[in-house]
């Protein structure tokens, strides 16, 4: 029983010695103390600071990841050869493949008229011929010239035409004029001639008929014109032989009276061609 007092006892004065040691105020730091202070608190300060930092990079770089791949996804929506029936491949993407095709047309449409170019290239060979060839033509023309100024010089005769208007012979039947034509076999061929200077093929023809008082234009397709076709088994000497750019008097026996061409004369000979036709005026 003695001993509860003292237990008693030792707790107060343990009450004591902490009020007194809580009671009692706080002794100023020292410089020491502050200085190992700042050190212990320095490191957790940076600590914090780069775990700051480290969290913006972190952040940083889920936002770019997710801007990535939201402009990533329409490139990947619309890659081909997805399973989506969005994906699949349209009749028209399929004609464009390089394949076999075929393409149906109604019957009423037109092709398209196709055209090119009418350049060609000329060589210097070319040019020169045909520089020579104008040349010649010109050379030609002159010569014609020349040879009509001496063909009017040596004929002072009646022209055609006056002798239309006053003509020579009555009856203007085949065998008559064939007999006429034939006066005149040996008259040099001049382009343009007619009279017995120079003929050339219409203008033997016109001048001949125009001593029976009948006018002829001087060319070989009016000539033909003018008169009546018949058969060539119908034709007698003294009717017209016509070709194409050609006709002189029929000779009879496939024959024709007629001015040939430059350098002949007129002369009888066998008709080269069997196209052509019998006219009679």
């Amino acid at each position: 029983m003695a001993r509860f007092p003292r237990r008693r006892q030792t707790r107060n004065i343990a009450r004591g010695a902490v009020s007194r040691a809580t009671a009692a105020p706080k002794a100023p730091a020292t410089r020491s103390q502050d200085l190992a202070t700042t050190v212990r608190t320095a490191p957790l300060a940076s600590t914090r600071r780069l775990r700051r930092g480290g969290l913006a990079n972190v952040v940083v770089m889920t936002v770019a990841a997710g801007i990535v791949g939201t402009l990533a996804i329409p490139a990947y929506a619309f890659a081909p050869g997805g399973e989506g029936p969005q994906f699949g491949t349209s009749a028209e993407t399929a004609l464009t493949k390089a394949q076999a095709q075929s393409v149906e047309v109604t019957d009423d449409v037109i092709a398209a008229p196709l055209t090119k170019d009418t350049y060609s290239a000329v060589t210097g060979a070319e040019i020169q011929a045909a520089a020579e060839a104008a040349a010649a033509a010109e050379a030609a023309r002159q010569a014609a010239e020349a040879q009509m100024a001496s063909y009017a010089a040596s004929y002072s005769g009646p022209s055609a035409a006056e002798l239309a208007a006053a003509p020579v012979y009555g009856s203007a039947d085949p065998a008559s004029v064939f007999a006429v034509a034939q006066q005149y076999i040996g008259v040099p061929y001049v382009y343009g001639g007619a009279t017995p200077a120079g003929f050339d093929c219409s203008g033997l023809i016109m001048y001949v008929y125009a001593q029976f008082g009948i006018s002829l234009p001087h060319s070989a397709a009016a000539q033909g014109d003018r008169g009546t076709q018949i058969s060539v088994a119908d034709a007698v000497p003294g009717d017209i032989v016509m070709m194409a750019g050609h006709n002189g008097f029929y000779a009879g026996n496939g024959m024709i009276l007629h001015a040939p061409y430059e350098g002949a004369s007129v002369r009888i000979q066998p008709i080269w061609t069997s196209d052509y036709w019998i006219v009679r005026i």
